[in-house]
């Protein structure tokens, strides 16, 4: 690649632009006359008669690839699932969402893609819920022109393991089970909200089981949700900080584990996952708490972890010890949190 000021005085014939790129925007006689990265063909004569002076330019080499084709090519290489890749803006290809999804991003792969010289990968944190439209990443050329080495090179990154991908959620069967005695407008508030949140993923609640604070009947609920094809068990109600709480003891009783005990986040640090298997799943159920039944209208820890739960991952104690880092949730933190009121997006291209 060959950087050089255009003349337009010095243009003999039309052979003289093949491989010419404008890398600057240029105006003239009010209007622009050429956008950066601009690529001349025969139709620009009018245009560069018109240039009010030199303007700088490159000749792309024979091992070139012009910013948008490699921004294209890019684009393909780390959208690896659940997305969509837009035209070029300014080489610039977005990916979007495809449908509604959990977005997943290898950081590592990502930290490599970028210490390329003139490759850029960006896309919004790993473990976001993103709705069918949200752009999640955006692959661009920062010169005019990348070498065909570096374009490979990042292809080849891509390509050892997913970059991004959004992964869809699934049509879960969840039972709830609450032991906090609710009644009348708080237990149908309750089970409102719970439907409105599990039916935005595409779930169905089997049925809800209001019970007295009895491990036995706990366990035995829980063993029959499971048996009725249960893939997701959620809590409500009970004192967490009580070693005697119903729905803890009732825990050991049906063959369950803690994961873990308290999530690493505020408000929600009383958060507990535990799993227990199901014969017929190869993976284990997950089983966890909500918040106080009467308050998880609110966006809680578990809002956070349900996404991915319902994306098909299984949630490991690393998994909730990481919360920390981000853990403190104050109402700058909403867009990490599910769009519980929204079903699509279509975010406009602004290529830059």
């Amino acid at each position: 690649m060959e950087a050089f000021a255009l003349d337009p005085a010095d243009l003999g014939n039309l052979d003289a632009l093949r491989g010419v790129v404008i890398a600057e925007e240029v105006r003239g006689n009010g209007r622009r006359l050429f956008a950066k990265g601009h690529r001349l063909g025969e139709g620009d004569l009018t245009s560069l008669a018109e240039l009010p002076r030199p303007v700088h330019a490159v000749r792309l080499g024979p091992a070139d690839v012009h910013e948008d084709a490699a921004g294209r090519r890019l684009a393909a290489a780390v959208g690896a699932g659940g997305v969509a890749a837009r035209d070029p803006v300014q080489s610039r290809v977005n990916l979007v969402a495809a449908a509604k999804g959990l977005l997943r991003v290898d950081a590592r792969a990502l930290l490599r893609l970028n210490r390329l010289d003139g490759i850029a990968v960006f896309t919004l944190p790993d473990r976001v819920p993103v709705l069918p439209g949200k752009i999640v990443a955006g692959a661009k050329i920062t010169p005019v022109a990348v070498p065909e080495e570096t374009l490979v090179a990042a292809e080849a990154i891509a390509h050892e393991s997913p970059v991004v991908v959004v992964k869809p959620f699934h049509a879960r069967s969840v039972g709830v089970i609450t032991t906090e005695g609710l009644a009348g407008k708080t237990r149908d508030r309750f089970r409102d909200t719970v439907n409105r949140k599990l039916g935005w993923y595409g779930a169905h609640v089997l049925r809800f089981v209001d019970l007295p604070g009895d491990p036995a009947a706990v366990a035995t609920a829980i063993a029959d949700l499971l048996g009725d094809g249960a893939d997701l068990i959620l809590t409500g109600g009970g004192n967490t900080i009580d070693p005697l709480d119903a729905t803890l003891l009732a825990l050991p009783g049906i063959g369950a584990t803690m994961v873990k005990f308290g999530a690493a986040a505020h408000p929600g640090s009383m958060f507990w996952l535990a799993e227990v298997a199901r014969p017929d799943r190869p993976a284990p159920v997950p089983i966890f708490n909500l918040a106080s039944c009467s308050m998880y209208s609110k966006a809680t820890v578990a809002d956070l972890i349900l996404p991915w739960i319902m994306a098909g991952e299984r949630v490991g104690l690393d998994d909730l010890a990481a919360l920390g880092h981000g853990g403190l949730l104050d109402r700058d933190m909403g867009w990490r949190f599910p769009a519980y009121d929204a079903e699509t997006t279509d975010e406009a291209d602004d290529g830059q």
